[in-house]
């Protein structure tokens, strides 16, 4: 395991937001950290490269203490935050030979490094133009390859494809699993399900500081039964009384659609009990739906919030 926590705690004030984070992270594997915002992804990810020190439990990243061993640790690892970390007056190619140079190389070492990511993530032709005159995406991608600079063990990525059109985005997907493919292990959280679908080896779900739930999507799907019904109704009071009526089936409410998720074995008998239990209770249905569990269906019914 390149990366190993036991019982990890944060505090900021009254409010709890890791209560208890036990991870484990294989060396070469794509590891996903899901969850609401506020749940303590990005404070994990803070703790574990360091940049801020728990209150309580312990964190090892490549085989060293993140408190006690914080230098080993960050010439382990490499960060890529929600926020493009480039200068915008400089080039692309500046900004990587900067890194290099931050980073000890010498001038032809840093040169020749920067020139082997501008061609890895096709910036060639962008290298030679101040970063204010590139694209959303064209940014994180040089954000990405300034933090390959050193050649880490280990890359944060903290909501790395936020704000990206889907072009950029799935450019940018292809660079991760090339890096993972290289032997690096990626820690990777995102409010894209859908991201998390396609690269991650292993998913962790976190809600209020807790591990709500672990394992491969395809594990996780199963959690949520066989298929998913999707029960839409024409106003708020007849959700509302839907999911008093089908409580006992633990319903997945989503107000802002008007829609009700209910897990179910696939079956026309079952899907004529619902609609049977609902008419009994003269709750009228716009539209019903019926598919294969996604990583939005676990998302929803592992952090979902009780109706009021």
């Amino acid at each position: 395991m390149i990366i190993e926590t036991r019982g990890l705690r944060k505090v900021y004030g009254a409010n709890t937001v890791l209560d208890g984070i036990d991870l484990d992270v294989r060396e070469g594997e794509v590891f996903a950290l899901l969850g609401p915002n506020g749940a303590g992804k990005t404070t994990t990810v803070r703790i574990l490269s360091t940049l801020t020190g728990p209150d309580g439990g312990t964190a090892r990243v490549a085989g060293h203490d993140v408190v006690r061993e914080a230098a080993q640790v960050r010439a382990a690892i490499s960060l890529t935050g929600q926020y493009a970390a480039v200068d915008a007056e400089q080039t692309g190619r500046e900004n990587l030979v900067m890194v290099g140079r931050l980073m000890h190389l010498g001038r032809r070492a840093a040169a020749r490094r920067a020139d082997d990511l501008l061609e890895r993530f096709d910036l060639v032709e962008a290298g030679a133009r101040r970063v204010t005159t590139y694209s959303g995406g064209m940014r994180r991608r040089l954000d990405l390859a300034m933090s390959l600079v050193g050649a880490p063990r280990v890359i944060f990525l903290d909501e790395p494809t936020t704000g990206l059109d889907p072009a950029s985005r799935t450019t940018m997907w292809d660079a991760i699993t090339e890096l993972v493919r290289g032997g690096t292990t990626i820690l990777l959280t995102t409010q894209y399900l859908e991201e998390a679908d396609r690269l991650a080896d292993r998913i962790v779900v976190v809600d209020g500081g807790r591990i709500v739930a672990s394992g491969t999507a395809d594990s996780l799907k199963a959690q949520v039964g066989g298929e998913r019904l999707v029960l839409r109704f024409p106003d708020a009071a007849a959700l509302a009384r839907a999911a008093g009526l089908l409580a006992a089936r633990v319903p997945v409410a989503v107000p802002e659609r008007l829609e009700l998720g209910l897990a179910s074995d696939g079956s026309a008998a079952d899907v004529h009990r619902t609609l049977d239990a609902l008419r009994s209770g003269a709750v009228p249905i716009a539209r019903v739906t019926s598919h294969r569990p996604t990583l939005d269906d676990v998302f929803m019914a592992l952090t979902a919030r009780p109706a009021a």
